[in-house]
């Protein structure tokens, strides 16, 4: 082989092997930047995780605190209602009158 032949063939493998090269290198920075996605997305649901947690305490600590405010107010109720049927002359309690209802319904 002829020199200027040599060299032109020794020019193409350079060429190949540039291009090798940069595909390689695209397929890193690819790779590089589907990494560092998945990485920001893991931060973004870790972050979402955390503020779904507290709104998750605070609906808690409200639902306690209004089954205790529904628990006061039947018992106010029931202290109500107890104190009409005795302003009205029925001296029994609003659960014993039911329980004399269903015992009479039970005798017929």
């Amino acid at each position: 082989m002829s020199i200027p032949g040599a060299i032109e063939a020794a020019l193409k493998r350079l060429a190949s092997a540039l291009d090798h090269l940069d595909a390689a290198a695209e397929r890193q920075a690819s790779s590089r930047a589907e990494r560092g996605d998945a990485a920001e997305e893991y931060a973004i649901m870790r972050d979402d995780r955390a503020r779904l947690a507290l709104e998750l305490d605070g609906a808690m600590a409200r639902m306690r605190r209004l089954e205790r405010a529904n628990e006061e107010a039947v018992k106010r109720i029931e202290r109500a209602s107890d104190a009409i049927r005795a302003t009205l002359g029925d001296d029994e309690p609003a659960d014993e009158t039911s329980d004399a209802a269903a015992s009479d319904d039970g005798e017929a």
